[in-house]
This record gives structure tokens, sequence and C-alpha cells, in this order.
């Protein structure tokens, strides 16, 4: 079946795209399900069934959206973990804590624009966390996932991808000024390029893992700009949606590619991708605006070679005593 027989759009919402779908005894852990589009995600999937586990930093907010999503699900078996993505000893220990199989891990979780910053291993905070907190939790969940025979990996990227494809030779701008855009836009292109190494690795244990755009909408991730690139921003979203170009999405619509990635039927099998507005996206050299996907992103070497790299920087910071 295609991946694009179905009538889900840029308006869908990620209700929506669970409605019908019955996915009882079935598990799912949501990253940074505390806020943004991470609260809808974990709500439809809720919705639809699924034993969910929030995986938050801050488990108290973690706390209050499981509340609310019992609330409106009617659920009562959401469970709240708390995770650190800047910190492999957080990682590591709720990887450790996990039993069962797993067959939906959504990392949604990240930080946009930031300072210069660094990890509690050291490495710059949005490659740190946007990638190798997610690397290290996903190649930690590794055996739960193959133990359900139908595994999926949903990784949220975003258009911010074409800004800068994996800098190998400085990943963690040691040898290059910073900028928080190429340092976002390379963690954002390592989403991707993860996705498609996973399904290369994995697809035979039944596990694959597909990347996606959200859409622009406007959550907390956004907090690290100035009052006047948030302005900025806001009158040229303005401008786009006046001359019909472009739409802002509320976060239940924004949620929506992410828990079709999770759920929808057609995709089982599919990985490697990448998608937006529910569809896959076009192959592209350059953005049309935030659609499209340019190849660096999905580049079967570089996405090899960031797997290896990636795992080799996991490995040395675990052999380093915490502390």
């Amino acid at each position: 079946m295609s991946s694009t027989s179905h009538s889900f759009g840029s308006t869908t919402t990620a209700l929506q795209v669970v409605e019908g779908l019955d996915l009882s005894r079935r598990r799912a852990v949501v990253t940074g399900a505390a806020s943004g589009i991470g609260v809808e995600t974990a709500r439809a999937l809720a919705h639809a069934g699924m034993h969910v586990t929030l995986a938050v930093r801050d488990a108290d907010a973690g706390a209050r959206v499981a509340s609310d999503i019992a609330r409106t699900s009617g659920r009562d078996d959401l469970a709240v973990a708390q995770v650190d993505l800047a910190d492999l000893v957080s990682v590591d220990a709720f990887t450790a804590s996990w039993s069962g199989p797993l067959h939906v891990l959504v990392n949604n979780a990240g930080v946009m624009d930031t300072p210069y910053g660094t990890t509690a291993q050291g490495w710059e905070t949005q490659f740190g966390v946007n990638h190798l907190g997610h690397f290290a939790l996903t190649t930690g969940l590794r055996e739960p996932l193959a133990a359900s025979g139908d595994a999926r990996v949903v990784s949220v990227s975003s258009s911010g991808h074409a800004a800068s494809p994996v800098v190998f030779d400085d990943l963690f701008f040691e040898h290059r000024a910073y900028e928080p855009g190429l340092a976002y836009g390379q963690s954002k292109t390592a989403n991707v390029l993860f996705a498609v190494e996973l399904t290369r690795r994995w697809g035979r244990d039944g596990v694959t893992a597909n990347a996606l755009m959200p859409g622009g909408v406007w959550t907390p991730l956004q907090r690290h700009w100035s009052p006047e690139q948030r302005a900025a921003a806001e009158q040229q979203a303005r401008v786009a949606e006046a001359a019909g170009v472009f739409r802002m999405k509320t976060p239940e619509q924004g949620a929506a590619t992410s828990v079709f990635l999770a759920t929808a039927p057609q995709l089982q099998g599919v990985g490697g991708r990448y998608y937006e507005d529910c569809h896959e996206a076009a192959i592209v050299e350059q953005l049309d605006g935030i659609s499209g996907v340019v190849r660096h992103a999905l580049d079967p070497e570089a996405a090899r070679r960031l797997w290896e790299v990636s795992e080799r920087l996991v490995t040395a910071a675990r052999a380093v005593p915490a502390g």
C-alpha cells in the first residue's frame, strides 16, 4: 500500500490520525512529552489505546500533562519517567529500568538555537541533546524494540536540517565560530540520517525509523529567541499566511505527522524516509520555504559514518567515571 493513500494533510490533527485505530496492548515512549507537540503526540497515542510513557526532563511537568491526558482520554495507565537527554547517566538509568517489549519510540524532545553550551559529557548542547542523547536512548532500547517484532522509531527533525550537513571534522564547534542556527541544522540533519541508518541496521529485526518535519508551530522550542527574533518570525509568518503560501499549525496539527509515522498501518515495514504533512517529502536541492528534504540528510554514507561516530562517542563517554 502506498504511504500516500490517505486524506491527511497540513490541517490534520493528531487525534484525527488515530481515529478508528485500536492500539491496545502496545507500548510507546515519547520524549519531551511535557510541552509542545510532545503533549499532543502522547495524547493521541493514549487515545488509540497505547500504554504511553512520558519521558521528560521535568517530572512534575510530566505528571501534570499525564493527568490532563488521563482526563481527556479516560486512560489511567500513563507513566512518567525522568530522562535528561543532556546526561548519559540519566538516559542509561531509564533504559536499564525498562522491561518488556516496546512498540513505538518517539524521539520528540529537543532544543533549538541555544547559546553555546555543553552537555554533562562535554558535547555541544544541540548536537548532544537532539542527536546523541536520543542515539544513546534508542540503542539502549534495542532489545525491547526488537522484542516487539514490529517496532517503529519516530525521529522529529525540522526544515532546519537544510542549514547544515553533519560537519564530521568539527561536530562540537571547537574549530569554528559557534552559530546557533548551524548547530541546530546539523543536529536536525543527524535526526534524519539516524532514521536512515537505523532502518538499514535494524530492519531485519522488525525495527524501522522515519524522520519528519512537524511544520511551523509556536511552542517553547523558540524560548531561546530574542524578542526581536520572535517578532520578526511572527511578522514573516503573517505575511506568508496572507499570501496563501504558508500557515502556522496548532500543536495538535504539528503532532499529526509524528503520530502518523507511529501508527499508520500502511507504514508497516517502511523506514529511512522523511515526511511532512503526513506525506513523504520530495527530495530537493533547496527547500521551497520549509517544504522538502535536501539530499545531505538522506545520504546513506553520511548515515553510516554518523552511526559509527556516535557509537564511539557514547562508548567513550560511558567509560569515563561519573562526577
